[in-house]
């Protein structure tokens, strides 16, 4: 490592920072975790055994990355600040198990995964609050299920991805988290643990992929989306509206009825296999129609 970095203070981070000539930009969602027992807890959770493959999101300055690299197969981090993509290829250059993609994981992810890989791929990220859901329901929706995430996001995205049918905080991203994933909330961490310190406080989750699972058809994900679009609605009424572009002989009674499923609830009380059966019983009668 060409220089000492003290991660855990924030004078010194500034001072580091102001000497590199690199600025913190809001845009990017750039907030490091500088309390030491959360960024080991965090590690701690990943479980790793030094046979995985790992995905970090946002390493900036490393803090996290060089635990990871010991601990880790391989890391494949993803970071979009051209500077803070100078410093770590020269803060991990002699580490063979380190790899930088540069630019915007939202761009970037598809074209860097393995798919002959034999490892366990995990994800580890304190994820920029301004991509964090977007980003995983994006591998979600692609079908990309890692073996285990540990993330720190905004907490009240925490608390919507663990939240169960029938509570106010249940809503599609729920759905899609729970659809694959065990969700467990860890830690809580207010803006102090962070430098620079956010407006808001943060929590982390870890996300473990289920062993027995449904595989959702293609109406599953838009489905979910759609009810929840307009979660005050009966689910009659809401799936009505979501079967407005399919063949007018699709009818949300007809799909209701098939998938045993009362129309006059509400879409907050369904649970995922309950969304999986409407959307299959739409794939049966549009396949039946044709």
């Amino acid at each position: 490592m060409p220089f000492s970095i003290n991660y855990n203070s924030k004078k010194e981070l500034k001072i580091l920072l102001d000497e590199l000539g690199i600025g913190m930009r809001k845009k990017f969602g750039q907030n490091f975790l500088i309390n030491p027992s959360s960024r080991k807890n965090l590690i701690d959770a990943l479980e790793l055994t030094g046979n995985e493959i790992v995905f970090e999101v946002g390493p900036g300055l490393g803090a996290m990355t060089l635990m990871l690299l010991e601990k880790a197969l391989a890391v494949i981090a993803f970071e979009i600040d051209p500077a803070f993509c100078k410093l770590l290829l020269d803060i991990f250059s002699q580490y063979k198990n380190f790899t930088l993609v540069q630019g915007d994981v939202l761009k970037t992810w598809k074209q860097n995964i393995d798919t002959n890989h034999t490892k366990d791929i995990f994800l580890f990220s304190n994820l920029p609050y301004n991509i964090g859901s977007i980003l995983l329901a994006d591998f979600i929706e692609n079908g990309f299920f890692f073996k285990r995430i540990v993330v720190t996001v905004q907490k009240e995205v925490a608390e919507r991805m663990a939240a169960k049918p029938n509570t106010k905080l249940y809503s599609s991203f729920s759905v899609l988290c729970s659809s694959v994933y065990k969700v467990t909330l860890l830690n809580k961490m207010d803006s102090s643990s962070f430098y620079p310190e956010p407006n808001v406080n943060s929590q982390a989750v870890r996300m473990d992929l289920l062993q027995q699972r449904e595989s959702y058809n293609s109406h599953f994900y838009s489905l979910v989306r759609a009810l929840f679009n307009q979660r005050r609605k009966t689910i009659k009424n809401s799936l009505s509206a979501h079967l407005t572009g399919f063949p007018e002989e699709l009818n949300a009674i007809d799909v209701l009825a098939m998938a045993g499923i009362n129309g006059e609830r509400r879409p907050e009380t369904l649970e995922v296999k309950e969304f999986s059966k409407i959307a299959l019983a739409i794939e049966e009668i549009s396949r039946e129609q044709n």
